[in-house]
């Protein structure tokens, strides 16, 4: 894909930002420095990065990919971005630590996806004595599998066969080429691999491969909550999170690159191929419906990331650092 297609289409046609009185506050900056996973959640970041209708934000908008959390906590510790896109644990977590961080919203409601051989997967216990891939020890897909078996009345060190990886894209090559029968995947990865097990060549080998259980609805049939969970949304970092102005304008610009987004899946889906070198256009399109993406401020989101976190802190209290965080963490 050429990526001058995108930077030539005119603000105009594109719907451009108009100088709203946020935007006339914060003013036009030099640069804003955005990062996020390769995941549903940084496609508006990285959205903003190359389409010129948000050139009234700042006059460069830079996206960076993190591709582990531990790069993601440098990001937040060393101020390398002014908006990350991250879970909301983590958020939650570094804000307890002494981090100068404020959650402006959650936007990701639903990414994790069983993806099996098996066509439909009501309960964690029909795994049986298989393993189940699980890309990133520890963090948000690990956290809501151990929650939603415990729910199952399973004890997930006892009863699940957990096989750490090192990435999602690892588990996707381990599906294709049958050395695993389940994989934890959130999205647009859960898709790709659905996508690239019935194409190609590999179609000729690679197993039949399902989305064989959602986790949100999951979860909701558990009695845990609604069929949907603040998995992960953007805060701003440092400088960027005493500027009222400057938040205000950056959450009316997100807003409208979210909406963008889901109005042209494939566009955006090129755009993720594109700039990502990694994932699958088609796969990036077909993710979007099944990522429950919308942009939430943080303090209309207070009431369930509360509720999520109490969850937790009952279980696991180091996740969020030991205790909830306080009014400031939520951005108005």
């Amino acid at each position: 894909m050429d990526r001058r297609r995108f930077l030539m289409t005119s603000s105009t046609a594109l719907g451009g930002l108009m100088l709203t009185p946020h935007l006339r506050a914060a003013g036009r900056r030099p640069l804003l420095r955005l990062a996020g996973p390769w995941a549903s959640v940084s496609y508006p970041l990285a959205w903003m990065s190359v389409r010129p209708g948000f050139a009234a934000l700042a006059e460069r908008i830079e996206f960076v990919a993190w591709r582990s959390p531990d790069e993601l906590r440098l990001i937040a510790l060393e101020g390398r971005a002014d908006f990350v896109a991250l879970p909301s644990t983590v958020a939650a977590n570094l804000y307890n630590r002494g981090v100068t961080l404020r959650l402006q919203c959650i936007s990701a409601w639903g990414l994790l996806y069983l993806v099996s051989r098996q066509p439909r997967i009501t309960r964690l216990s029909e795994l049986g004595e298989a393993e189940l891939g699980l890309p990133f020890r520890g963090d948000m897909p690990e956290i809501v599998l151990r929650q939603l078996a415990q729910a199952q009345g399973l004890d997930p060190r006892r009863d699940l066969r957990l096989n750490y990886l090192a990435s999602p894209l690892d588990a996707v090559q381990m599906l294709l080429t049958r050395r695993l029968d389940h994989a934890l995947l959130s999205e647009p990865v859960a898709s790709m691999a659905l996508a690239r097990s019935r194409s190609g060549a590999l179609s000729l080998i690679a197993p039949e491969l399902h989305r064989a259980l959602d986790l949100q609805q999951a979860w909701a049939d558990a009695g845990l909550g609604p069929a949907r969970l603040p998995q992960a949304g953007i805060a701003a970092l440092g400088a960027a999170a005493g500027d009222s102005a400057l938040c205000a304008a950056f959450a009316e610009a997100h807003a409208r690159a979210l909406d963008e987004c889901l109005a042209a899946p494939e566009d955006c889906g090129a755009l993720i191929a594109e700039l990502s070198k990694r994932l699958d256009a088609s796969a990036v399109a077909e993710s979007l419906p099944h990522s429950r993406l919308q942009a939430m401020p943080a303090a209309e989101a207070r009431p369930e990331l509360e509720a999520f976190f109490h969850r937790l802190l009952a279980q696991q209290p180091g996740l969020l650092g030991g205790r909830l965080p306080d009014a400031r963490f939520y951005a108005a």
